[in-house]
């Protein structure tokens, strides 16, 4: 680890330097900032680090030749204060020092759809989508609704939204999967508790750049948009149909009023779609036992249960509960996204064997 820290301290020296001489390079400036920006905290903690280690090393050369009963004292102290605190120092660094998900500053593409449960698993698909907006909200994040299928009692077969902000990817990642809900509908009359499900697709939005799409792979249906209960809203086609010929995969928006922006966002969430295809199919190269994201919808396959009569919500990948349902139901969600990305650091330092256990103190 030290030779690695060494190594990014004298890549940050290297890029300082750089900077000086770049100045009338816009475009070298701005990668070189960003490049010096990603590594320092990692520079900060590692001269912290070894800053504690020599003193640590000092201490005990004290130690092993002071006779003064005082400065034993003393030497003991700071001995004892550094042992403590460097194997902290050591797990941040290693936490650093790990691959990025070169996706987790992205903005996003959420996807949620309409699972077991009719009706009420649409309302509940709009609950969700308020859940998401609360939370981009608090985090001074952007919402545009791409798309969306929306029935007359006010919930989605199937609504499409963009998260704009730095970072959105690196948190709303840990919501894909299958949304578990139980409680008593309000189009149930006599009182029972159902339990419906609705499914999380979390995307990280791509460039044009990163997702070549030839013109031929796609076939471009336009048709007039409609609104709920399926009645015409435009007199014009303006809705946009996009048929990925080699997956079969389709993609429609209606939302906008141009025929071109409706055109833009399909194409958005169809390169999307597929950059998270290949990236699937790398994580399956590593893994092969990896489920996909979302399953099929049924009750049995969830990642979090929303239990209304026991106010209750639980994550069953980390099995931590909330029983403040309201107050997660507004975006307070936090508390199960920091315990899955802790688990997920944890799992990602031991598959490269650097366990919490380890310790560079000799």
């Amino acid at each position: 680890m030290l030779d690695k820290l060494s190594g990014i301290e004298q890549r940050y020296d290297e890029i300082h330097r750089m900077l000086a001489e770049s100045s009338d390079d816009y475009q070298r400036v701005n990668e070189l900032n960003k490049e010096r920006l990603d590594l320092e905290a990692i520079v900060a903690k590692s001269k912290k680090y070894r800053h504690a280690m020599t003193h640590l090393a000092e201490a005990r050369s004290m130690l092993e030749t002071e006779t003064d009963p005082d400065m034993r004292q003393l030497a003991e102290a700071e001995i004892t204060e550094l042992e403590a605190a460097i194997p902290g120092m050591e797990k941040e660094l290693k936490s650093l020092l790990l691959p990025k998900d070169p996706r987790d500053e992205r903005s996003v593409i959420v996807e949620i759809r309409a699972g077991a449960g009719g009706d009420e698993a649409a309302l509940f698909a709009a609950d969700l989508y308020r859940l998401y907006c609360r939370y981009a909200e608090a985090r001074k994040w952007s919402v545009d609704v791409l798309s969306s299928n929306e029935i007359g009692i006010g919930g989605y077969k199937e609504i499409i939204f963009a998260v704009k902000g730095r970072g959105a990817y690196s948190r709303l990642k840990y919501e894909s999967g299958v949304h578990r809900v139980q409680r008593v509908p309000v189009t149930e009359s006599s009182g029972r508790i159902h339990t419906s499900t609705a499914t999380v697709a979390v995307l990280a939005e791509v460039d044009e750049v990163e997702v070549n799409i030839p013109d031929s792979d796609i076939e471009i249906e336009v048709y007039r948009s409609s609104g709920a209960g399926g009645q015409n809203v435009q007199k014009n086609s303006t809705a946009v149909r996009i048929i990925h010929k080699p997956t079969g995969m389709v993609v429609a928006c209606q939302d906008e009023r141009s025929q071109l922006q409706n055109k833009m966002r399909a194409m958005s969430i169809l390169r999307a779609r597929l950059f998270e295809i290949e990236a699937e199919k790398r994580r399956n190269e590593i893994d092969s036992t990896r489920r996909s994201q979302i399953g099929s919808g049924e009750r049995s396959e969830k990642i979090r249960t929303y239990n209304y009569p026991q106010s209750r919500v639980t994550d069953h990948r980390i099995n931590v509960s909330s029983y403040n349902l309201p107050s997660v139901m507004e975006g307070a969600i936090d508390q199960f996204i920091d315990e899955l990305s802790t688990r997920d650091e944890a799992d990602r330092l031991s598959a490269v064997g650097m366990n919490e256990t380890e310790t560079s103190i000799p």
